[in-house]
């Protein structure tokens, strides 16, 4: 296993080199650049050559991306070009607001999810199933974006239940109570996309796995249904669910751009809109390469879950389900 696990991290670094070269060269791609962003329209050509000079963008993108990488491999992520701010300084934080939101919402779907699929396996189309089935189907249709809205026009402006937007209000920023209060509403939206999934797939992967031949067998031979879903099912129907859960780890930084925006919540992916439409390439960058490690590590502890659930799979050998 040492071996494998080896051989799949110096896969991963050559895989986030690539991503790295792929997406420096997308963003200077793009129409425009910081010098547009920056500067009025109507100033001479000549200030913003000037400007590029300053900034170093007139280098070729080559010489751009060496000076970039060699940075990046000494800890430094750069800084932004409008304010010369240490993109570390501003990465950091909103990572760790977004891994408080995006956490909160996942872990909640899955303590929901995962019983209430499994569930539903046992008792097909019964009352509990075409429930859950409706709630997956809204959760699949309802734009975020206009459920947030929604829970703001009841429970913030008629009702004054939960707060309407931000992280924290004014003057209580340690306070644990005010964080829940405000995690509410933006956890109820990220949650019905997750619990629409989560359900599916826990309930697909259980019927499968229930239909077998050795389940029909247990059954035959009398063995007590709790024993032979959750004793001889269930280990198994968990390995397609530990791979949607493995790809779904990213989310954790990566956030939620839209419901962010809506509730004004300073994480990942509304900073990530914010600073793709002022061409910040270094603040890109930075989140480009939290987002592939964090796909890489999912992948990768998908992989290990698999030997863990079930013994069959044996990772690194030929033939594995894992190798």
């Amino acid at each position: 296993m040492t071996e494998y696990l080896i051989r799949r991290v110096l896969q991963s670094v050559l895989v986030i080199f690539l991503i790295t070269i792929l997406t420096f060269l997308l963003i200077h791609a793009a129409p425009g650049g910081p010098t547009q962003m920056m500067l009025s329209p109507g100033l001479s050509p000549e200030v913003f050559k000037q400007q590029a000079h300053n900034l170093g963008l007139d280098q070729p993108v080559p010489v751009q991306y060496v000076r970039w990488i060699s940075g990046l491999l000494q800890g430094d992520l750069g800084y932004t070009f409008k304010n010369h701010l240490p993109v570390a300084d501003l990465l950091w934080p909103r990572i760790g607001n977004t891994f408080i939101l995006m956490g909160a919402a996942w872990l909640l779907s899955l303590i929901i999810a995962i019983p209430w699929g499994i569930y539903n396996s046992t008792k097909v189309y019964g009352l509990s199933d075409q429930s859950a089935s409706f709630i997956s189907y809204l959760g699949f249709a309802m734009p975020t974006f206009w459920f947030g809205i929604l829970l703001q026009q009841w429970f913030s402006l008629k009702l004054n239940w939960f707060p309407l937007s931000d992280m924290h209000t004014r003057g209580k920023e340690g306070d644990i109570g005010d964080l829940l209060m405000h995690l509410v509403l933006p956890v109820t939206v990220l949650s019905l996309g997750f619990l629409a999934s989560y359900m599916k797939y826990a309930r697909a992967s259980m019927l499968e796995v229930l239909d077998q031949d050795y389940i029909r067998t247990a059954r035959a031979k009398g063995v007590k249904e709790r024993k032979v879903v959750f004793h001889h099912a269930l280990r198994n129907a968990l390995i397609p669910i530990i791979t949607i859960l493995g790809l779904d780890l990213p989310i954790l930084v990566a956030g939620a751009a839209l419901t962010e925006s809506v509730f004004n919540w300073p994480g990942m992916g509304r900073w990530f809109v914010q600073m793709a439409s002022e061409r910040e390439y270094s603040v890109l960058m930075a989140i480009t390469i939290v987002t592939a490690v964090m796909v890489v590590l999912g992948n990768l502890l998908a992989d290990i879950l698999y030997a863990i659930v079930d013994p069959r799979v044996k990772l690194g050998k030929q033939g594995g389900k894992a190798a």
